[in-house]
């Protein structure tokens, strides 16, 4: 995975992702949660989504694979920010809800029903599901990280050969971050079958 070119560039992607304005996908995600609703950022980079769900009322655990970058989340969000990867998860039933914002494209694509598997497992029935992924087919190298693009027609495979999941929302949208906005994603949402 990707863990590597976090851990050496935690600074530079922290102040690059940090402010970015996910306030929209952070909507319509919550939307779908009760208040005070227990979630996992899986995957939580800088921890700003975290810290806004936190702020929004929400109780509220977040990982990352990378040592450094759970570091600097728990420094801006307050939180306890655990250093694990995909693969150590183990809760079962314990979140309502579960946002993995741009974390899950670092797996390679043969692994990713598994790992999937194991995080919707940590829903409870009927919890939901935020995730993203670059728009594009295929995998590939880039700056040192793993990226596994998605274009609508695979999400739907990817969702579906997961099972146990029901896409309540899937759209294509552009990068929020400056200079990025050519960059393409599809944005899903899903719901654990009860």
């Amino acid at each position: 995975m990707s863990t590597g070119y976090y851990d050496e560039n935690a600074d530079r992607f922290f102040a690059d992702t940090a402010h970015a304005d996910m306030s929209q996908a952070r909507r319509r995600f919550v939307e779908a949660l009760a208040p005070g609703a227990r979630i996992l950022d899986a995957g939580c980079g800088s921890g700003r989504d975290a810290l806004a769900f936190r702020e929004a009322g929400f109780e509220v655990t977040a990982f990352d694979g990378s040592a450094q970058m759970a570091r600097r989340a728990s420094a801006h969000t307050g939180l306890e920010v655990l250093h694990l990867t995909f693969d150590q998860v183990t809760w079962r039933e314990a979140f309502d809800g579960l946002w993995s914002c741009a974390s899950l494209l670092h797996v390679p694509r043969a692994e990713l029903p598994g790992v999937m598997a194991r995080l919707r497992d940590a829903l409870v029935p009927g919890g939901v599901w935020e995730m993203s992924f670059k728009l594009g087919t295929g995998e590939r190298q880039a700056y040192g990280r793993h990226f596994t693009d998605l274009d609508e027609a695979s999400a739907r495979v990817l969702i579906a050969e997961v099972g146990g999941l029901e896409t309540l929302d899937l759209t294509l949208g552009r990068d929020v971050r400056p200079g990025r906005e050519n960059e393409g994603w599809v944005n899903l949402l899903v719901r654990r079958a009860g």
